[in-house]
């Protein structure tokens, strides 16, 4: 039995990722904030199941508080820390870039300093594709120069991949940097595309279609990504000298007009499309290089496009006839 901290483990991500580890017979510690983000009683149903198992350890508090972060590490003994916490999304962070700076970079070095200071060595941290903005050649490698960040999001992220390696070099700490390419499936955010399109379609309603539908995104199943968040744990605890970024995505863009349509097809419903303008920070497409992955992690992703938004769409109907 290991022991996972997970930060941000009530969202979409963490819990499907606590799930999955407790299913393996792990113990699973959680902080989250529970913020007003989006509704909160979202999350409360994501640990809902996990409550009253006895590997599973909730705590409700801020990574921008360093006292919520030292009680974690005060009161366990962790194998390996998987860092989530982060205020997300690429539009709000440029109507607030100050609070995106206090969560994701002073959170993201107030958990690196807590880890250093009780000698936990081994972390995985999540970055974001949005850190190689409009980089012009595709697809997008690990090696690549990404200084030219586009959204206050995508600064955050990148600043925290290179705070992460100064703790990698001055206390050896093992760390991964996972770039997630657009996660979609089951338990999804409200806010994001996939899971709003798919409610204005059932309601009838117009889909906001932002520029002429050619932009993309490399969208991977939230169960292909916490199999890759599961390998990068099991290489940071095996190995020593750990410090490595590594895309975690499909290698398969997906356009918007085509996401819409299959959305559509698999609703049986024909989309109200409102054409709109091209929104501040957006990029024109992502596209992951995932050689690395595949050579370091042995991460091979298997859930197709289609297959994953039937997936998704059957747990929102099922959620939604639920409520």
């Amino acid at each position: 039995m290991k022991t996972y901290f997970i930060t941000g483990g009530a969202g979409f991500i963490g819990s499907t990722l606590t799930e999955r580890l407790l299913n393996e017979g792990n113990k699973i510690i959680t902080l989250d904030n529970f913020c007003d983000f989006y509704d909160q009683k979202i999350k409360e149903d994501n640990i809902k199941l996990f409550l009253n198992n006895p590997n599973y350890k909730l705590y409700r508090g801020d990574i921008r508080n360093r006292i919520d972060i030292k009680k974690v590490f005060d009161e366990n003994e962790i194998d390996v820390v998987m860092h989530l916490a982060a205020m997300a999304g690429v539009r709000p962070s440029i109507e607030d870039p100050i609070l995106y700076q206090n969560v994701n970079g002073l959170g993201t070095q107030n958990l690196l300093e807590e880890a250093k200071l009780h000698n936990v060595k081994n972390l995985v941290m999540a970055s974001s594709s949005s850190v190689y903005g409009n980089c012009k050649e595709v697809p997008f490698r690990e090696d690549m120069v990404v200084d030219f960040a586009i959204s206050p999001y995508a600064a955050t992220k990148k600043a925290n991949e290179v705070m992460a390696h100064v703790y990698h070099k001055l206390n050896n700490m093992n760390i991964i940097m996972l770039r997630f390419f657009t996660v979609y499936g089951p338990k999804q955010r409200p806010d994001l595309a996939i899971n709003k399109f798919t409610r204005l379609m059932l309601n009838d309603e117009e889909i906001p279609m932002f520029g002429d539908g050619t932009t993309s995104r490399d969208y991977t199943y939230v169960d292909d990504i916490v199999d890759g968040i599961c390998k990068s744990c099991d290489y940071v605890m095996n190995n020593d000298n750990v410090y490595e970024i590594i895309n975690l995505g499909s290698n398969n863009p997906i356009s918007l007009k085509q996401m819409i349509e299959v959305i559509g097809k698999t609703l049986g419903i024909e989309p109200k499309i409102k054409q709109m303008n091209m929104q501040p920070g957006d990029v024109d497409r992502t596209f992951a290089d995932i050689n690395k992955a595949k050579e370091l992690l042995g991460y091979n992703p298997s859930i197709s496009f289609e297959e994953g938004i039937k997936k998704f769409i059957e747990w929102y109907k099922e959620k939604r006839h639920s409520i």
